[in-house]
């Protein structure tokens, strides 16, 4: 079996399955089984795969057509120009999350002391530490998300320190010049009209926001206060249709401003205390 055929058999299979992005799943996947770049195909078509990595291939395919998202099957996802491991305990960075560190970086690169809430893969908390430089606290609920946002931060060489705790409460009191947060934000409702890859195998801690998806949002808010010194900035990534209950949350706040993401989506709130 040589490469250019593996990929077409394996493009065939995913189309017939409507996976989305049937050709870059299939580079992706037999990228990963080969231990090697995608670019490796085009400059060697005719190589012979031999037979681990054809088993591998295989099995990457089949739990693909299962619905395991491509990024748990690699265990990798890259964020802000960085490469981060996942595993089912954790969400999978969206590129949509991005546009929270973008808003961080413009109203409050400053900030010296920086607390992620609900931290996940790190993401947020590693990248805002190496982009800036700032002491960095980073918060989720669960001991398996802890345990791997805490090995994404030593690979890349980020200092930040991981509590395992709900939301802020281990936090002190004024110790924080910015919170960042994407919290979980799905309406229960909404549970299952989602994608399979996303209802079935992401974890449902970082996914629902109560039953209209609010839930956490006032949480937070209403103990940002509490943590941030006067002047602090709070910034959230928005679910859709969030941004009018949590820009009304945030009113009495200084500085609110929601910025848009690339398709004009309201996706990031800031507010100052």
């Amino acid at each position: 079996m040589t490469v250019a055929t593996a990929l077409l058999q394996g493009t065939r299979l995913l189309d017939d399955a409507h996976v989305s992005a049937p050709k870059l799943t299939a580079e992706v996947l037999l990228a990963h089984a080969m231990r090697c770049e995608r670019s490796f195909f085009y400059a060697h078509p005719e190589r012979e795969l031999n037979d681990l990595q054809w088993l591998h291939y295989g099995r990457y395919l089949h739990e693909r057509l299962k619905g395991k998202p491509t990024q748990y099957i690699t265990g990798r996802q890259e964020f802000y120009g960085r490469e981060f491991r996942v595993t089912p305990d954790v969400l999978i960075p969206r590129p949509e999350t991005e546009h929270v560190v973008e808003t961080a970086l413009k109203v409050a690169r400053d900030a010296r002391r920086v607390l992620d809430i609900g931290t996940g893969s790190g993401a947020l908390a590693i990248t805002l530490q190496l982009e800036t430089g700032a002491a960095v606290w980073a918060t989720d609920i669960s001991p398996a998300a802890v345990a791997m946002a805490a090995r994404n931060s030593s690979r890349l060489g980020a200092h930040v320190e991981f509590l395992a705790c709900d939301l802020a409460e281990a936090i002190a009191p004024g110790s924080m010049d910015l919170i960042v947060a994407n919290p979980p934000y799905v309406p229960l409702i909404h549970k299952q009209g989602l994608q399979r890859e996303v209802r079935d195998w992401e974890p449902h801690l970082a996914l629902f926001g109560g039953d209209r998806g609010f839930e956490f949002y006032d949480r937070i808010v209403a103990d940002a206060p509490r943590v941030l010194r006067p002047g602090g900035w709070l910034i959230m990534e928005l679910g859709f249709g969030t941004h009018e209950h949590v820009a009304r949350l945030v009113n009495d706040w200084a500085g609110g401003r929601i910025e848009p993401d690339l398709a004009g989506i309201p996706r990031v709130i800031a507010a100052r205390r």
